[in-house]
């Protein structure tokens, strides 16, 4: 038996993670997706701005974040209190993010 790893799936999970360690640091004010970004194309230096959006999104339907689709055409993002609370592990994380076990 073979096991094939998804390295989409492994990428789209990662981003979700980091995204949510941004705008933990990015407390009490949130930040809008051109930063976001820049911290995102660190790690994968072809992150796109319809591929941050896309796990932007993902994130706001779960309830992790809140995002602001501004006329001008911007995104802004800030967590919510549960988006906190995944950021610092007091609470359970379901599947789709990346978030690593904590070892402390």
């Amino acid at each position: 038996m073979t096991t094939t790893i998804d390295q989409e799936r492994i990428r789209r999970e990662a981003l979700r993670w980091l995204i949510i360690l941004t705008l933990n640091n990015a407390r009490p004010i949130g930040a809008f997706e051109g930063p976001i970004l820049s911290v995102a194309q660190a790690e994968y230096p072809d992150a796109t701005p319809m591929e941050l959006r896309r796990e932007l999104d993902y994130l706001h339907d779960r309830e992790l974040l809140e995002l602001t689709k501004r006329p001008d055409g911007k995104w802004f993002a800030e967590l919510t209190r549960h988006g906190v609370d995944v950021a610092e592990y007091t609470v359970d994380c379901e599947p789709g993010i990346a978030r690593p076990a904590k070892y402390w």
